[in-house]
């Protein structure tokens, strides 16, 4: 039986580290929803915070180690949608949008479906798509502008009841 090379148990570890880091992203959105739906919502902001540095390292990972795959990219996608899309749409439904009623559900639930229109187009145009043109906000820019909302009030201690409101019309336009 022939022993495999050095070389080639080497690669397959590589390949790993870029799913790692994607792993550790998906679990930061996860925390980000279970933190929020204990209240601890400085927390959850944190995690989707954590989530967008790991998602970023994922990427450059890949591209330095030549281990792009489209694996990867599929399982990136599905935790960008998740940690970028589903998180902080439930953080801020969680926090500020409780007494909305039905109209707090769907401005959250526009974030999240905006996400996942954002995540299918990109992944439809990945090998397509011209760099130089804008192609519309990425899905953890548009968190980051919920998420940093959510920090700053919290932050800033503002009153939620006075907060609700710009945070829903933030919600549903981004």
């Amino acid at each position: 039986m022939d022993k495999p090379e050095k070389s080639k148990i080497r690669r397959r570890g590589i390949y790993l580290l870029p799913n790692l880091l994607t792993t550790g992203a998906l679990f930061s959105g996860f925390y980000a929803i279970t933190s929020a739906m204990s209240g601890r919502y400085e927390t959850a902001v944190i995690a989707i915070f954590i989530a967008m540095i790991l998602d970023r390292l994922d990427g450059r990972v890949a591209r330095l180690t030549n281990t792009q795959s489209e694996f990867g990219v599929q399982y990136d996608s599905l935790s960008d949608m998740t940690s970028f899309g589903v998180a902080p749409a439930l953080v801020m439904y969680l926090w500020a949008f409780g007494s909305f009623g039905k109209a707090g559900l769907f401005a959250a639930f526009v974030h999240t479906a905006g996400g996942a229109l954002r995540l299918a187009r990109f992944n439809a145009q990945v090998g397509t798509d011209d760099k130089r043109y804008f192609q519309g906000l990425p899905s953890p820019a548009a968190a980051a502008v919920l998420v940093g909302f959510i920090w700053i009030s919290l932050e800033h201690e503002y009153d939620i009841d006075v907060v609700k409101y710009p945070a829903l019309v933030l919600t549903v336009s981004t």
